[in-house]
């Protein structure tokens, strides 16, 4: 075979997929949308549109709740709650702390500013329902009546402590809802203490601990846990493998048929060898996934940055990532290739291609108990039983607890084996099936072909 034949080949398919206008309309879409959210949320995230302004009336029955509530519910009350549970959500995700440090401006955000107006206890309840439908005459829009029971503050004899009604307008947000009883409950716990003459400080700085995120121990290597991003990296992984070889594998099978089908097969046949011009087609068609799978992992990693969670991710998953992929590609294409070269049109592959994409999916479909569970049996086994056990091993060593280094590289040189052994085959295939028209073959046809090529 000859090198520089094969180049001319790979050079002409790659150039032919990236000036194809749906090709660089479905590269660039998705790459276009997520920087555009990295770009605008902190924007969207900083406006003030966001903040819900309206007025709050309280019958207080207890006479106690009334005064700590207008503290309570405050901008910078609310504001600082809001800062405390974003900051407890990001360190449960493995944030580090230079985002978490960027929670004020979200708190600031998706504020509250409301305005607490003090009706008597005397005041008739039905007359302050109407309030909550009325339009008022200030333009101040009324959010909510809120009816603190008697018992809320002092129980009474012998029973327990009450609460509170708390009565809405229609289609109201379930975020005031929720901002307004957390100022209730703060108002009613510090008026609770202050009966009892307890400190509301010194009982939250005794209740409070500091949650401290856990360390992964497994094996050689310990990171730090983030059970979100933990849970979601294996998934992300094995399907950055399967879509990069989907990508370029169908793109292969899908020009050889074309090109078969108009006869320009003939044509190149006479310029290269059927080996040549199917080494040049797995070539040409691996690049084009690796531009995608380069576009894709740079824009994770941006994403990563811009959370600060890039500590997070061990950099030799992406290492793995593209060793992984040319054995998954080279395996899969190879069959892709010599599918599209059996085949008359695109109808006919469809029988031929479905077992092989169900077979590349399966992985992904098992990521969630492989991850889970990653030295369990079927997850040791999957990563030894070729063509899924790049797949598997991927997403074993994106879970928490890696697999050994030895079992990698045994997965690799299985995958390997294997890959070699299926091109090999496959270009038998390739060589018959490209100037055989008729009827199309099955799969006993195609290894006929192989045996007697």
């Amino acid at each position: 075979m000859s090198p520089k034949k094969i180049a001319l080949v790979a050079g002409r398919e790659f150039m032919a997929a990236v000036t194809n206008k749906g090709f660089l309309i479905g590269l660039l879409i998705m790459p276009a949308i997520f920087g555009l959210l990295i770009v605008l949320m902190p924007r969207l995230m900083t406006s003030n549109a966001t903040v819900v302004r309206g007025d709050v009336a309280v019958i207080d029955l207890t006479g106690r709740v009334a005064p700590l509530l207008r503290e309570s519910i405050t901008p910078e009350a609310i504001r600082a709650r809001l800062e405390r549970n974003i900051a407890r959500a990001l360190n449960a995700s493995g944030v580090s702390g230079d985002a978490a440090a960027r929670t004020g401006a979200m708190a600031r955000a998706i504020g509250a500013e409301f305005r607490l107006v003090e009706r008597p206890a005397t005041a008739d309840l039905a007359a302050e329902k109407r309030w909550l439908t009325t339009p008022p005459p200030d333009g101040q829009k009324p959010l909510a009546l809120v009816v603190i029971k008697t018992d809320a503050v002092a129980p009474a004899a012998g029973g327990s402590y009450g609460s509170y009604d708390l009565f809405v307008p229609p289609n109201t947000s379930e975020r005031v809802e929720n901002e307004l009883r957390d100022s209730l409950r703060e108002a009613i716990v510090s008026a609770r203490l202050a009966t009892r003459q307890i400190s509301a400080a010194e009982v939250t700085e005794m209740t409070s601990v500091v949650s401290q995120p856990s360390i992964t121990v497994g094996g050689d290597v310990e990171r730090q846990t983030a059970t979100g991003f933990n849970q979601a990296v294996p998934f992300v992984f094995c399907g950055l493998l399967v879509f990069g070889v989907m990508i370029g594998a169908q793109t292969l099978m899908t020009s050889t048929v074309e090109e078969k089908s108009s006869r320009v097969i003939e044509v190149l046949l006479s310029a290269v060898s059927p080996l040549e011009l199917m080494a040049g087609k797995v070539l040409g068609q691996m690049a084009v996934s690796m531009l995608v799978l380069a576009l894709y992992v740079g824009i994770g990693v941006l994403m990563l940055s811009s959370f600060a969670m890039l500590g997070l991710l061990d950099p030799w998953l992406i290492v793995y990532l593209v060793i992984f992929f040319l054995i998954t590609y080279f395996l899969f294409a190879s069959v892709f290739g010599a599918i599209g070269a059996a085949v008359n049109e695109m109808r006919e592959a469809q029988a031929l291609v479905t077992p092989v994409m169900l077979v590349l999916m399966l992985p992904w479909l098992l990521a969630a108990p492989v991850a889970r569970d990653p030295n369990t049996t079927m997850a040791i086994a999957l990563s030894f039983i070729p063509p899924v056990n790049t797949l598997a091993m991927i997403t074993r060593m994106a879970s928490t607890s890696p697999p050994p280094i030895w079992q990698v590289w045994t997965t690799i040189a299985v995958g390997l084996a294997a890959a070699c052994a299926t091109t090999w085959v496959a270009s038998k295939i390739f060589r018959v099936g490209l100037l055989m028209f008729g009827k199309p073959p099955n799969f006993a046809t195609l290894l006929r072909w192989a045996r007697q090529s």
